[in-house]
């Protein structure tokens, strides 16, 4: 590590100490300053563009030279005569002022060098070349050196602090704007600009009257010759690892021509190297939003998904992946575009854990648990989607989305309890969805725009769950309240349940433009929905057959046939205007709601009405600089599972019954966000603050018989809080980029566990630095450091766990045919007493290539050469907080070789 650091300040002392300023300012012939003019330093001898800057609102510049060089300057503005003159330097900076002149002529201007970073109105033009060294291979090594972008471990992007909402390629989507598939397959070599549209707007039509500011798209411009042809690369790797054989196979393969593209991305591996996790697919919208996303109601369908464990930074101690995904766009007139995607993935993945769980409350008789546990999980993951925009004018849109899920997973667990002993769980399911999107934006004139947008959605979930408790000695309070046949050699258990969704949501915007700076918005919507919900507990006994026991809890119902049918009739109103640096958009809705649930012959029904309002305010210090606040109550709805009032085995120690007369909760939420992004100095600065306030929360009544518990929901009187807080600070000083960030999250919620309350109280907090150089010809490092503190006030019981991490990347671009890249990462888990648990990994590759043009590169890759195997981490929950150590890969040594198309 002391080398590492002294090659990082003998970088940082040369790029210092061989290097000057030049400054001043740009204005017109009137000697008014000219914002956002571009100026850049080529240097006379090398011809190379050593420097560039983009004057700010006062007309300054700076550029960072060389001593002793001599420079040939551009000064260029949209609508002005390029001014260039010759410079040289001695040892000392430099002061010096441009003015330009209209330019009356129609020719346009040819300057020998693009400028790396350009504006034009909302739109950051990055030049992708200006930021390459040549060790880049994807997108994302593109982006992590742009000003303003970032990449984060996930591969989504965020731009000044806001999430990137829709990746394209040529004006085309890719996956539906999906960043990580963006991020982690197309290649570097393919891009040559990279587009930064802020404020974008998904329809044209709507632009105008509704706000965007906080929607950022990212545009992918292919390099000439990369346009009407494939495109893309091929890898293949294999390799050994103690009696196992490595492989790899990863074709990447793209074809843009104006009228239609095609992506193909693949992936074959048992190194752990996951393209699409089961996070990805969950998380994955295909695009669509529910149009009464701002109308104040939100419902809940539940997820009836397998309690899968998940993969710990993608690391597990076994992992086998397959993964396929195609994506296409077709013109067949300016007026039509069709496209669509289909992906699958196939995973088999062990994971082995300990978990040492300590309760909240001595004072309840919970004991504190340890398990070890060994899972094996199959996934079998796909999606498809098919979307239509037709547009024949520009006072007409219509759009038709339909997307299918399918699936079929299932996990194989064992796992030994300090408390329980051995436990055997088998889980399975094959649910599927279709959700089908229609919407048509019309505008009559230039003052009367309409919009219809709607969506349905069905979905069947199936999910099975069996456990085998070998000791009944342990178990057997619990079996008796379940009514279970104790003459058995171990308690065999499980569980069907079936739940249908089926969910209409659809609204009409009427929007009326007042003036160039005001208008009405006009809102009529409903969701209407419905779920219905079976469930059975059943036993299977040593004969071989099937017993259906009777509860002696729970007034002794067992299975459920619940029909939840849920309806909001609503209509809103907004008005939003502009004056000075402001824009205020105050809203209110009135909501008609109605619910009712059948079961075991019996309804429950409520009809109510009530008025939501909303806020959002907007202050424009400049163009570059923001200021965001808004505010809105919301009804939350619950899903049908926690209505129903028959027994639900969510797994072998948690045991739940529904409550038909549960109401909703209402949330106040409160977010202030403040954004800056100066182009003069390359300074990032962006702050965001949510605070949430629940009432009548729903909350469960738990009570515990050892570690197995017994919940039963209601709606909680006391109000729950939520509040976080976090900021980035980024500056660039010549080559070197350096940041600064921190997170905090604060909760209170009220638990109740065996008839007491306990006001639970949780504190996060994440510390950050970073610092990354971005030379062109030298080496270039980055370094970070991260600590989080987790202080959980639970009850009569305080816990407190510390993660330090420092790491550092290394990359070097050597005789313009090797790459060599590193990276090392070192772990401290702690708690007040000292170290639990540390853990490092260490990864590298070296490659060949004869050249940046050449077809193949020959790859030796190297994950975790330190030969680590477990890691750890804690996690906090409502009853309990627990240290986590899960068992990972061993080092993998691989040849690779890949091939450019």
């Amino acid at each position: 590590m002391r080398l590492i650091y002294i090659i990082i300040f003998t970088l940082i002392s040369f790029n210092s100490f061989s290097q000057l300023s030049m400054q001043g300012v740009v204005k017109d012939s009137l000697g008014n300053p000219l914002e956002l003019a571009n100026v850049i330093a080529i240097n006379e001898s090398t011809e190379a563009l050593e420097s560039y800057a983009i004057t700010n609102e006062d007309g300054r510049y700076k550029l960072a030279l060389s001593k002793n060089s001599s420079y040939n300057i551009q000064v260029s503005y949209i609508g002005m005569k390029t001014h260039t003159e010759k410079v040289s330097t001695i040892e000392e900076s430099l002061t010096k002022d441009f003015t330009l002149q209209v330019d009356n002529s129609l020719d346009e201007v040819e300057l020998t060098y693009e400028m790396p970073v350009s504006v034009k109105g909302d739109t950051l033009i990055y030049n992708a070349d200006s930021f390459k060294n040549g060790t880049e291979r994807k997108l994302e090594d593109v982006l992590k050196k742009l000003p303003g972008v970032e990449v984060n471990d996930e591969g989504q992007i965020e731009v000044e602090g806001r999430a990137v909402t829709k990746v394209m390629v040529d004006g085309k989507d890719f996956f539906d704007g999906d960043s990580k598939l963006a991020t982690k397959n197309i290649p570097s070599n393919a891009v040559d600009k990279v587009q930064v549209l802020k404020n974008f707007a998904e329809v044209g039509q709507l632009s105008g009257v509704t706000e965007n500011r906080d929607n950022v798209a990212i545009n992918i411009k292919l390099k000439k010759g990369k346009e009407s042809f494939w495109f893309g690369n091929v890898t293949a790797g294999a390799g050994a690892a103690n009696s196992d054989d490595l492989y790899l196979i990863q074709p990447k393969l793209f074809y843009y021509n104006p009228k239609y593209s095609i992506n193909f991305i693949g992936d074959m591996n048992n190194l752990g190297e996951v393209a699409f996790t089961r996070r990805d697919y969950f998380n994955f919208t295909g695009g669509f939003r529910m149009p009464s996303r701002q109308s104040g109601t939100n419902i809940n369908l539940g997820n009836n998904n397998l309690g899968f464990l998940t993969l710990q930074n993608n690391r597990a101690k076994a992992i086998e992946t397959k993964f396929g995904a195609a994506n296409f766009s077709y013109s067949p007139t300016s007026t039509l575009d069709i496209s669509g995607f289909a992906i699958f993935s196939n995973s088999q993945t062990e994971l082995e854990e300990n978990n040492s769980i300590t309760y909240t409350d001595p004072g309840l008789q919970i004991p504190d648990e340890t398990t070890n546990s060994n899972t094996i999980q199959n996934s079998d993951l796909g999606m498809l989607k098919l979307s239509a925009k037709y547009k024949p004018n520009g006072n007409n849109q219509l759009d038709y989305d339909v997307v299918g899920r399918v699936s079929r997973e299932s996990q194989n667990r064992g796992v030994l309890s300090s408390i329980l002993g051995n436990t055997d769980q088998i889980e399975e399911t094959d649910p599927y969805s279709i959700n089908q999107n229609l919407n048509y934006y019309y505008t009559l004139n230039e003052k009367n725009i309409f919009a219809l947008e709607a969506q349905h959605l069905i979905q069947d979930e199936d999910p099975f769950y069996n456990a085998i408790l070998e000791s009944t000695q342990d178990y057997e309070n619990v079996a008796n309240a379940l009514g279970l046949d104790p003459n058995q050699t171990g308690y065999n258990i499980a569980q069907d349940k079936r739940v249908k969704s089926n969910q209409l949501d659809a609204k009409l915007d009427y929007y009326y433009v007042l003036n160039q700076k005001s208008n009405l918005n006009f809102t009529a919507g409903s969701i209407l929905s419905r779920q219905q919900f079976n469930s059975t507990i059943f036993q299977f006994l040593d004969d071989g057959s099937v017993y259906n026991p009777d509860p002696l809890i729970n007034d002794g119902l067992n299975e459920n046939d619940i029909d939840y049918r849920f309806s909001d009739i609503y209509i809103g109103t907004h008005y939003r205007f502009k004056t000075g640096m402001f824009t205020f958009n105050p809203g209110i809705s009135a909501h008609a709601y109605s619910t009712k649930n059948e079961q075991y012959g019996e309804a429950y029904q409520d009809n109510f009405f009530r008025i939501l309002p909303d806020i959002d305010i907007r202050m424009e210090v400049k163009k570059s600089e923001q200021i965001a606040f808004s505010y809105a109550m919301q009804n939350q709805f619950t899903d049908v599972t926690n209505l129903a009032r028959g027994l639900v085995l969510n797994n072998y120690n948690s045991i739940s019954y529904g409550n038909p007369t549960l109401e909703n909760a209402v949330s106040h939420n409160v977010n202030l966000f403040y954004n800056s992004f100066n182009m003069f100095n390359y300074t990032n600065v962006f702050g965001r603050l949510n605070y949430s306030k629940r009432i009548d929360q729903i909350r469960n009544l738990t009570d515990f018989e050892s570690v197995v518990r017994l919940n039963s929901p209601f709606n909680s009187g006391f109000a729950d809080e939520t509040f976080s807080a976090s900021g980035r600070y980024q500056r660039t000083f010549k080559k070197i980029r350096a940041q600064v960030n921190g997170n905090f999250n604060y909760s209170k919620f009220n638990q109740f566990v065996q008839g007491n309350r306990t006001l639970n109280e949780s504190y996060t907090q994440t510390y950050g630095a970073q610092l990354r150089t971005n030379y062109r010809d030298a080496p270039n490092v980055e370094i970070s450091y991260s600590y989080t503190i987790q202080d959980n006030d639970q009850g009569s019981r305080r816990t407190k766990f510390y993660t330090s991490a420092p790491s550092i990347e290394f990359d070097a671009y050597i005789w313009k045919k090797l790459t060599f890249r590193t990276d090392y990462t070192y772990n401290n888990f702690s708690d007040e007493n000292g170290t639990l648990r540390s853990f490092q990994f260490w990864n590298a590759s070296l490659s060949y290539r004869n050249n940046q043009d050449a077809k193949f590169e020959y790859i030796l890759n190297a994950t975790n050469l330190l030969d680590t195997r477990s890691q750890a981490n804690s996690n906090v929950g409502n009853i309990s907080v627990s240290a986590t150590e899960y068992y990972i890969q061993p080092r993998y040594i691989t040849f690779r070789l890949r091939y450019e198309i």
